[in-house]
């Protein structure tokens, strides 16, 4: 059986990962330095060389951005951030006189198997920022409703909450460039 390393302490992250890839996921929590940057993509890919270059062994790193429209893009990839500083209830604040609530929420699943090699999958989701934090889940999943829904991410089962998902529309093209390259 395969098996990847997976660049995350995360333990909802690997779960989700493991769900979907249908292999050996096993997570590495390494501290790296990330660059600052808002696009998603640039930040992704210099993730995953550093995690590459750390650990000499093929890895994937995963990386959202959330783009909340009224709020200018704003925190795209500074998402961790924000969510340390402000949490779910402190994004709900600054929405609060807010009509415009949608948000683009992107993955970007980077593939490092040797240096120079990266493979990269992108998944999106539009949605919208509740009125409060409703439901449990991580991160910003008790605020994030994906559009077709009335329900928050917090308030889906996993299975539920992957047929929306940013991350399991990425994982799942990974999976799909995995299963094509064994063949």
């Amino acid at each position: 059986m395969i098996k990847l390393y997976f660049a995350t302490g995360n333990e909802g992250k690997l779960k989700e990962a493991q769900n979907i890839l249908g292999v050996d996921v096993e997570g590495v929590g390494l501290e790296i330095d990330e660059i600052q940057s808002m696009d998603p993509v640039e930040v992704a890919v210099k993730k995953a060389r550093a995690y590459y270059s750390a650990l000499k062994k093929p890895i994937f790193i995963e990386d959202v951005s959330v783009s909340i429209k009224a709020l200018y893009g704003l925190p795209g990839t500074y998402i961790d951030a924000f969510m340390q500083s402000l949490g779910n209830e402190g994004i709900v604040e600054l929405m609060k006189e807010k009509t415009n609530r949608k948000v683009l929420a992107q993955a970007t699943v980077v593939y490092v198997e040797k240096a120079g090699s990266e493979k990269i999958f992108i998944g999106k989701v539009v949605g919208k920022v509740a009125d409060k934090p409703r439901g449990d889940g991580f991160g910003w999943d008790p605020i994030f409703i994906p559009k077709g829904e009335k329900r928050t991410f917090g308030e889906m089962s996993l299975e539920e909450k992957n047929k929306y998902s940013m991350r399991a529309k990425a994982l799942t093209k990974f999976k799909k460039w995995l299963d094509d390259k064994s063949k």
